[in-house]
């Protein structure tokens, strides 16, 4: 079996994003990127799936700039055999490649690599669209599980445990398919070093988006960043018919 895992080079989850000053994207100078969480479980999954002799090969794929190779290097670091870099310089404060564009140069790696599995993070923590998983199924025809919080492979079928709003639901799919991770997965374990000088000496592979005919035009143009207004101080209310006057007049949640 072979896995493929897409992964984002992000701003890491502990960096406070702020917007430039003239509102035109993020401000990204000298700001610490990292993998994406939800896709650094999804790399995990598939390493322990690997380890339990599910699998036989991990490919992960990143989309970005020349240093998203560091991103990639990380995930082989974890466990991945290989990596393949769409190299772009769409930049990624101001959205950076759209959901969709993904999905369709991803639909082109699996065609190319034939994976009997696609495992993905849920959504990335910079644009939150939670949509890329559901894009790449669509166009593939293929099944797909989302938000996994425990996957067991059978053969040629996978046994999904999912999360949704009413509790857990478990559903069984067909292979090949996509898998999209949540929290509750796993916990990604730390890359040793001697596994971190061996992730250098691994096969990367970088190509362009005009090897699969996918345009990174944005649809979506953003007119504004801003941060959000910052929190006031509370005040007390010595009575419920003043909280309820407050409510009416001052913050007007209420007729």
């Amino acid at each position: 079996m072979k896995i493929l895992v897409p992964v984002k080079r992000v701003v890491d989850y502990n960096v406070k994003v702020r917007a430039k000053s003239d509102g035109s994207g993020i401000d990204l100078a000298n700001v610490k990127m990292s993998l994406n969480p939800f896709d650094e479980i999804a790399v995990e999954e598939a390493v322990r799936l690997k380890e339990a002799g599910k699998c036989d090969e991990i490919i992960v794929v990143t989309i970005g700039p020349e240093k998203a190779q560091e991103q990639l290097r990380t995930a082989m670091a974890i466990g991945a055999d290989r990596g393949i870099l769409v190299k772009t310089d769409t930049p990624i404060d101001l959205g950076g490649v759209e959901p969709l564009a993904v999905a369709k140069t991803l639909k082109a790696i699996v065609e190319n690599e034939k994976p009997d599995l696609v495992i993905m993070g849920k959504q990335s923590i910079d644009d939150d669209s939670n949509q890329t998983g559901q894009m790449l199924s669509a166009l593939l025809g293929w099944a797909q599980a989302t938000f996994a919080s425990e996957i067991k492979l059978d053969g040629d079928s996978a046994t999904v445990t999912r999360e949704i709003d009413g509790g857990l639901e478990t559903i069984k799919i067909a292979l090949p398919g996509i898998i999209t991770t949540d929290l509750r997965l796993n916990e990604p374990r730390y890359a040793s070093l001697p596994n971190i000088m061996k992730a250098k000496k691994k096969q990367l592979d970088i190509m362009d988006p005009s090897d699969f005919g996918v345009s990174y035009d944005p649809k979506v143009k953003i007119l504004n960043v801003s941060e959000p207004p910052a929190r006031t101080g509370g005040g007390k209310v010595s009575s419920v018919d003043e909280l309820i006057d407050k409510l009416k007049n001052e913050a007007k949640v209420i007729s």
